[in-house]
């Protein structure tokens, strides 16, 4: 049966729109994303430990972080995965980037408490990252894909493929599509109030990457407090 589409404004990263194969696209417009941030930032926190510390831990884990290179996390949020990147990779060069002033502010109180570690904080965007090509050995990023449209989602991954450098490790992290009881309630949630969800839906990335030419080792599928994760470990 052929599947149609309807979208409540115009076929954007703002629009209320549902592409073909029943995905639900993004509703909250990137320049909203930010200011959205900014004021989740307080509680951010204790909704990351309750919802996505396993699946953070697990990242971190097969990042098989080495000292002495230059990582990048793009979507630092507030710090949880950045800090023990640093820890990890003392003497390397750490890079975080966030659209959210009001979160990078609660990153850098966190990267404070560690001492002669090497790392820089900044506002950036994933569209363009401010770097050269191919000077990355590691790029992780937490919880960003599911707020980005399906429209823009290749324009990321070739971003990242540019400051990877050949061999170079992604790993990522997302709100996934539910695959366990009571997973869809967070689906509920935002069909009701996207910016409730912070602006997350599920998504599914391993495909995505096989086209933009990553070899995909590894997707682990994680579920706390009913919250849906998806982990890949990928390679350039």
């Amino acid at each position: 049966m052929k599947l149609s589409f309807s979208c409540g404004g115009v076929s954007s990263p703002g629009g209320a729109c549902f592409p073909s194969g029943g995905r639900r696209d993004a509703r909250v417009s990137q320049k909203e994303i930010g200011p959205l941030y900014d004021k989740l930032s307080g509680i951010y926190d204790l909704w990351g430990r309750m919802t996505e510390s396993r699946a953070r831990r697990r990242a971190i884990e097969l990042a098989a972080i080495k000292d002495g290179q230059n990582i990048l996390e793009v979507a630092v949020g507030t710090g949880l995965a950045f800090y023990e990147i640093v820890k990890g990779n003392p003497h390397g060069h750490n890079i975080g980037i966030d659209l959210s002033r009001g979160m990078l502010d609660k990153a850098r109180k966190r990267l404070s408490k560690g001492k002669g570690a090497h790392y820089v904080l900044r506002t950036g965007t994933a569209f363009d990252l401010q770097m050269e090509n191919e000077s990355v050995d590691l790029l992780v990023n937490n919880y960003m894909f599911d707020l980005i449209a399906y429209a823009d989602i290749d324009k990321v991954l070739e971003e990242f493929k540019r400051v990877l450098k050949k061999g170079g490790k992604l790993i990522l992290v997302n709100m996934t599509q539910g695959e366990r009881f009571g997973s869809n309630l967070y689906d509920f949630i935002y069909r009701l109030s996207p910016k409730a969800m912070g602006g997350c839906r599920g998504v599914q990335l391993t495909d995505k990457l096989k086209q933009r030419g990553f070899t995909v080792e590894a997707r682990e599928y994680y579920q706390q407090m009913l919250f849906p994760s998806e982990v890949i470990a990928a390679h350039k």
